[in-house]
């Protein structure tokens, strides 16, 4: 297995794949698997300050992309869920949910609870494109903050 996963991450290392690369880390982070894809981002762009505007809608797009199998997950897992009794806190956060409807799902960015907000927006069966957009651009505003900020931090050459 540990073969198999350096093999991977051999073929996706981003000086030989760049775009592709971020695509792939941003689609896989954004579903239930604990990883993070603003270091693949900023890795590119610090190598190809150009690519700032192309890295970061790629990104977004992955990350959409990966709150929109997590929806998917949700709402297939709600048929499976609808025996079991809730915690009361449970209760209260599925409450809260449903009253904020898809305009949660722009919350999706951050880190913890993000991913499980889109998979419960699916088992909630709130509507797909609402929930799908608002987690857009929650993450397209995540993505041009940390990139940003990443960069200013580490100075470069960078032209915008």
């Amino acid at each position: 297995m540990e073969a198999w996963l350096g093999s991977l991450l051999a073929a996706l290392s981003l000086p030989k794949f760049g775009l592709s690369t971020v695509f792939i880390v941003a689609l896989i982070s954004a579903t239930l698997l604990p990883m993070g894809s603003e270091p693949a981002v900023f890795g590119l762009v610090k190598l190809n300050p150009e690519l700032f505007w192309p890295a970061i809608l790629v990104a977004t797009v992955g990350n959409a992309l990966g709150g929109a199998i997590n929806w998917w997950l949700g709402f297939g897992a709600k048929r499976a869920y609808d025996g079991l009794k809730q915690s009361s806190t449970q209760s209260r956060a599925l409450s809260w949910l449903q009253r904020l409807g898809p305009k949660a799902c722009f919350f999706a960015f951050l880190p913890i609870i993000g991913d499980p907000l889109t998979t419960v927006a699916g088992w909630l069966r709130l509507p797909f494109w609402p929930c799908f957009l608002y987690g857009a651009a929650g993450k397209f505003c995540r993505y041009v903050t940390m990139t940003a900020g990443a960069l200013w931090l580490w100075p470069g050459q960078l032209t915008l």
